[in-house]
């Protein structure tokens, strides 16, 4: 079926795009970076959060962090040995693939490892961690957690009910599906 011509799209963000010249001009830092600093790094980040970023930026004055659209910084870097900027670089581009950034550095590389090895922070967790540790819970009360988070703990496999206000533990519960559990391996055996 042919588009409408009545139809017109409207975009109801107040933000504008960023457009051709803010690619140029990361294209263009990039190059400058590549003069004036010896090494180049790409690296990946896991969790990353904003402010302990701003964190390494400010122990790390003495060099560059780049984050930005990856074909964006391959052009800069160049993509291939005929368009590179400079000698080497177009190796870099083979690196950038995912969510990384470009750090230039006069550092040397057992520097950046080192720094970067050692450089853990700890932070609350998101949706989705997998937790490090484990957590026993007592039957009763649940004094830890008001009542409106009850059904999230249901909704988690929890066991719990809601008596006079107050989230309940019921081990029993537990216990039996535990037992249920083992009886049905057994059935296997």
């Amino acid at each position: 079926m042919p588009k409408s011509k009545r139809d017109k799209k409207v975009s109801l963000t107040k933000t504008t795009k960023k457009g051709l010249e803010a690619k140029q001009n990361l294209i263009e830092e990039l190059r400058k970076c590549a003069d004036i600093y010896r090494y180049v790094f790409v690296f990946s980040v896991e969790n990353m959060r904003n402010n302990k970023l701003k964190d390494i930026r400010t122990a790390w004055k003495h060099s560059r962090f780049f984050f930005g659209k990856n074909k964006v910084m391959m052009i800069a870097l160049g993509k291939g040995p005929t368009d590179e900027y400079k000698d080497n670089l177009h190796k870099v581009s083979k690196f950038l693939r995912g969510e990384v950034g470009v750090l230039f550095t006069n550092k040397t590389k057992d520097e950046v490892q080192e720094y970067f090895s050692n450089f853990k922070e700890v932070d609350y967790a998101r949706a989705g961690n997998v937790a490090t540790m484990a957590m026993t819970l007592d039957e009763g009360p649940l004094e830890q957690f008001p009542h409106s988070m009850e059904p999230q703990l249901r909704q988690l496999g929890l066991p719990t009910a809601l008596k006079k206000g107050k989230a309940l533990v019921n081990m029993k519960t537990i216990t039996q599906t535990i037992i249920s559990i083992k009886l049905q391996l057994s059935c296997f055996d």
